[in-house]
């Protein structure tokens, strides 16, 4: 656990960047750290590890006081990922990972082995290895930046705005990937961020900061959303945050129709206006119109009680139908959820 306790960071010319700020961050767990430009959030972390030392308080790891520990031996225990990675372009990569584990004085075939280990635990083809990082993509080499933080196995991780630099697609597949190696990982994990959305999706618990470092608010996100402690908070969090909270609301319960499909190349019984063309695969082709002949049209889907009701409801908006299509972790039809039973599903979140 990382406890704050009063900590203030003040500079000589009076600034004061952090302002007795005290909070948990949790064994295990990730407490993201979210704000606006000013509000001490990468200072914060930065005296976790003691690149910068508080003015007042203290901050303890697992009860022991930080300011107390050598700095270096403090950080060859705590992993550290910064934005555009910052590897070191004369090292190859699999060099770049084992940084680490050369200081800690393992042996070069342990280091490398664990660096190797490592590039396939995050992603990344091990044929990367003898690469330098301008050969590597942006996204590849915050992968790799991940993988050095995490050579020598640290309990501790601090990632301060790693995915910013990255386009919008990339982004999503490292955030996806950190849920993933968190999930098997159990790190003690404490992230930075400007964006809200992305402090939802990867917090266990979120800090949201004032300017001048002050905390606003700890909460988990579906708290957060729910119920935002005072104006700042509910203006810093957006006029969408109930949007936001149906990421938290499971799609398990909504109801699906199974008779609005027809095997693909086929005719459609009925009156409905449009039924959903399906692959002999099980996968959808798209939808058709009734009385309109012509190529199918798009289908939204999502993953039926994987995905949330954010998922279904976009799946929904982005089908000419106005329905989403539910399915399976295999991509093929289970059921298409209407806008009759999105409507059902909304109005019972919103009464509780």
């Amino acid at each position: 656990m990382i406890t704050f306790d009063a900590v203030t960071k003040r500079y000589p010319d009076g600034t004061v960047a952090v302002d007795a700020l005290s909070l948990e961050a949790r064994t295990g767990e990730i407490t993201v750290l979210v704000g606006p430009s000013g509000c001490g959030k990468t200072t914060s972390l930065r005296m976790i590890n003691r690149m910068i030392d508080p003015s007042e308080g203290r901050i303890l790891l697992d009860g022991t006081p930080v300011q107390s520990v050598d700095p270096p031996v403090l950080r060859r225990g705590i992993g550290y990922v910064i934005q555009q990675a910052g590897l070191f372009p004369h090292r190859k990569v699999v060099d770049n990972i084992a940084t680490v584990p050369y200081l800690l004085g393992w042996d070069r075939k342990r280091a490398r082995g664990r660096a190797m280990e490592l590039l396939e635990r995050v992603g990344l083809d091990p044929g990367l290895a003898e690469r330098y990082p301008f050969q590597l993509s942006g996204g590849q080499q915050q992968r790799v930046g991940v993988a050095r933080a995490l050579a020598a196995d640290p309990p501790v991780l601090l990632m301060d705005e790693p995915f910013s630099a990255v386009d919008p697609v990339v982004r999503t597949s490292l955030q996806d990937e950190l849920i993933r190696l968190q999930a098997e990982l159990n790190k003690t994990i404490v992230f930075v961020t400007h964006d809200i959305d992305e402090a939802i999706k990867l917090g266990d618990q979120v800090a949201v900061l004032r300017v001048g470092g002050t905390l606003a608010q700890l909460a988990d996100p579906k708290t957060l959303l729910a119920e935002p402690a005072d104006d700042f908070v509910r203006e810093f969090l957006g006029r969408d945050r109930g949007i936001r909270r149906l990421q938290f609301i499971s799609t398990d319960r909504l109801r699906l129709r199974t008779d609005l499909t027809v095997a693909e190349g086929g005719e459609g019984h009925g009156d409905e206006p449009w039924l959903l063309a399906v692959g002999s695969d099980g996968r959808p082709v798209g939808w058709l119109a009734r009385g309109r002949p012509g190529e199918p049209e798009p289908a939204g889907t999502y993953r039926h009680g994987r995905d949330s009701m954010r998922a279904a409801l976009d799946a929904a908006l982005l089908s000419p139908s106005g329905h989403a299509v539910a399915v399976d972790e295999h991509g093929k039809v289970v059921g298409v959820a209407t806008r009759q039973a999105l409507d059902e599903a909304l109005t019972e979140a919103a009464d509780g």
